[in-house]
């Protein structure tokens, strides 16, 4: 099976002979960091250039995921795929891929996905790292795209479950702040309403530990669209701290 996203990006690959699923599976490629092992196989991510153009190509085999609706299993990147879809219909900002591919071989069921790099954005992490040098109005566009992000995932019904600043990347734009998500496999839909977002966005902001009370009422603010220094923010700042609480005393 060979999917493609966009016609721009299935005319590049035909023009290096990339456009199916075996010319990716051969491809020669280093390795970005090293490969997953376990759930019976092993999966890796590799850089690939064309044409001045960035992508990441993750191959895998065997490497599954057990679901209810899937019990004998299926590749941990075709669910990847299929929540990228999914985001896209709804409006979720997230990755773009441009190839998924699946083959039945003798080892097991082997998968690659393709996704552009996104070249020009930094993950929130690398902005946290630095914290303390951004000025205060980036600091604001900051927090203001993160919290609008993440009340566009919940508004479309979806929590991300792995909602953490190294899976927000940020790309500036005059001053402003875009947002978008990756690392979607475990994404699922939003089924307990305030709990699952709070549950969602409780590891951002354990994993944002610099960010002070202000800066999270404007995060908070901008994901509830109130005052920060209204009653509904400090409810949710109250609750957050709860959860937090108790998962630093577990």
């Amino acid at each position: 099976m060979n999917t493609f996203n966009g016609a721009d990006a299935q005319a590049l690959l035909a023009r290096h002979g990339l456009d199916s699923f075996q010319a990716l599976w051969n491809l020669q490629l280093t390795a970005v960091d090293e490969p997953n092992t376990g759930r019976g196989g092993w999966s890796s991510v590799y850089r690939l250039e064309l044409e001045g153009q960035g992508f990441f190509l993750k191959r895998q085999s065997g490497y599954l995921t057990r679901t209810l609706r899937r019990p004998f299993g299926e590749p941990t990147f075709a669910r990847e795929f299929r929540n990228i879809q999914r985001y896209r219909r709804m409006g979720i900002p997230s990755l773009d891929a441009v190839f998924y591919g699946q083959h039945q071989a003798a080892e097991g069921t082997q998968a690659v996905l393709l996704t552009r790099a996104l070249d020009d954005w930094a993950d929130l992490e690398s902005w946290n790292d630095r914290w303390a040098e951004v000025p205060p109005e980036g600091r604001q566009a900051i927090l203001a795209a993160v919290g609008g992000l993440a009340r566009t995932l919940h508004g479309a019904g979806q929590v991300h479950n792995c909602f953490y600043p190294k899976h927000v990347f940020l790309r500036e734009k005059a001053g402003q702040f875009q947002a978008c998500l990756i690392d979607l496999e475990k994404t699922r839909p939003l089924i307990f309403g305030r709990r699952d977002r709070v549950r969602d966005l409780e590891p951002l902001l354990r994993r944002s530990h610099m960010w002070s009370d202000d800066e999270i009422r404007l995060m908070l603010a901008a994901y509830l669209k109130q005052p920060a220094e209204g009653a509904e923010v400090g409810a949710w700042l109250e609750q957050l701290g709860r959860r937090r609480r108790h998962k630093g005393n577990r």
